[in-house]
């Protein structure tokens, strides 16, 4: 995919935030998304939670098929040479980080296709009877339910890895050069699939579950993102250098504010407070770590296509 569109936009100098670049961190926070929904669902299907009628894992694989095509789209529309995609999946290269994301999409598909037979349309029911009968062997085997859970984990998990590691894995970008990116947005996907199913669950139980859970995901967030900045600050003069765009430099303010601000130190202290009983749960906070959560991305993509190794020492 054009190294995250690197080479086309490897002639950037020019600091701001270019928002119409909008393509790669869109395609990063949807990956994001899709990762932590499915690891929620995986983890409600493991604990046994498809009997009860209003769990999200019967809703969520459709949202994700949705947000992942919108993902992929966005992906499709940065590439340079759209027609050529599909050698893409003639071959399989094993120290390839690219190769391993297109085929781990391809699989997430089929996946959440089984996810769905739990819950299928009814029109599709209707008109293929099979579908139901499918439906009922799988809801019948426990075994299944749980490995399918299993499974749904492991693959969400994956994609949402892969989403850091691919920008890790471009060397020519100081700011990317963490061993530590893919764990900041794996937790940010979770942080954000936490928030966004808190707001739309139906179950009682769910809402308050994920809304303890974001918060240790935010907490979690707060403390990776200080070990990927530690982590910069303490290597080379160059990385040091890039670190300190988000620290006091270009994208400073950004950072601070939307990021960590009212991406996440606000709606934590106001998720807390929800938890605790001392305010009623209100959609904001959830909203406010979902925007924060694509912000970064914006902020992560365009700060680190600035960062160079000739440009920062």
């Amino acid at each position: 995919m054009n190294e995250i569109s690197t080479t086309r936009h490897s002639h950037l100098i020019d600091p701001t935030l270019h928002i119409w670049d909008w393509q790669i961190p869109v395609y990063l926070f949807l990956g994001g998304m899709v990762a932590g929904m499915m690891i929620i669902s995986g983890y409600f299907l493991f604990k046994g939670r498809h009997t009860e009628k209003h769990c999200s894992c019967y809703y969520l694989p459709y949202v994700s098929i949705f947000l992942l095509s919108l993902g992929m789209f966005a992906l499709f529309l940065d590439l340079e040479h759209k027609l050529f995609v599909w050698r893409l999946y003639t071959t399989f290269q094993i120290t390839s980080a690219m190769s391993w994301g297109s085929w781990i999409l391809i699989l997430i598909y089929p996946i959440l296709l089984v996810n769905i037979l739990m819950n299928p349309p009814k029109m599709l029911t209707d008109k293929l009877p099979i579908i139901s009968e499918w439906k009922k062997a799988l809801l019948e085997k426990q075994l299944w339910i749980k490995n399918l859970g299993v499974v749904t984990m492991f693959f969400g998990a994956g994609i949402g890895l892969y989403t850091g590691v691919l920008l890790s894995s471009l060397g020519a970008r100081p700011l990317w050069s963490s061993s530590i990116l893919w764990l900041l947005f794996l937790v940010s996907g979770l942080s954000g699939a936490a928030a966004f199913v808190h707001v739309i669950a139906k179950d009682e139980y769910e809402r308050v579950l994920l809304a303890k859970a974001d918060n240790a995901f935010l907490i979690i967030e707060l403390f990776v993102i200080m070990l990927f900045i530690v982590g910069l600050k303490t290597a080379t003069q160059v990385q040091s250098s890039a670190a300190d765009l988000l620290l006091t430099g270009s994208y400073a303010a950004e950072f601070w504010v939307f990021v960590i601000g009212l991406g996440i130190v606000i709606p934590l202290f106001i998720q807390l407070l929800a938890v605790n009983h001392k305010i009623h749960h209100t959609p904001l906070a959830p909203l406010m770590v979902i925007i924060g959560g694509l912000i970064l991305r914006f902020i992560i993509v365009a700060a680190g296509q600035y960062s160079h190794w000739f440009a920062l020492k």
